[in-house]
């Protein structure tokens, strides 16, 4: 069981849409995931933009792959380094920190995202 960066057990991030590497609703990782799916996002319209301005469209839906495409809103696991990219941008999205894995830490500062929890 992976903890969230509040040292508590990880909880569901969302299930509609279904989101995590495993799409399993858990931002959970594993050396599977390359990308370090552990953020959960609450999607914002700027956030969006700048995904979308950096090559990764979350709003247009992929059918074939189940994804309905995103909207403000919306909570998504998103990679660590992604979300590091928008908070350097000035647009990283808030995040819930119970359903957080603690493995983002490796990548940004424990103290930084806990002034994005909502």
């Amino acid at each position: 069981m992976q903890t969230n960066i509040l040292g508590t057990n990880l909880s569901v991030c969302c299930t509609s849409p279904m989101t995590g590497f495993y799409r399993d609703g858990v931002c959970r990782t594993s050396p599977e995931d390359h990308g370090t799916h552990t953020v959960c996002a609450v999607m914002t319209n700027e956030f969006l933009e700048f995904s979308k301005k950096q090559g990764n469209d979350l709003t247009t839906p992929v059918p074939q792959f189940g994804f309905p495409g995103l909207q403000e809103g919306d909570k998504w696991c998103l990679c660590a380094l992604r979300w590091k990219e928008a908070y350097e941008a000035g647009c990283a999205p808030k995040i819930d920190a119970e359903a957080t894995s603690n493995a983002t830490t490796k990548f940004i500062k424990k103290e930084i995202l806990l002034e994005y929890k909502i």
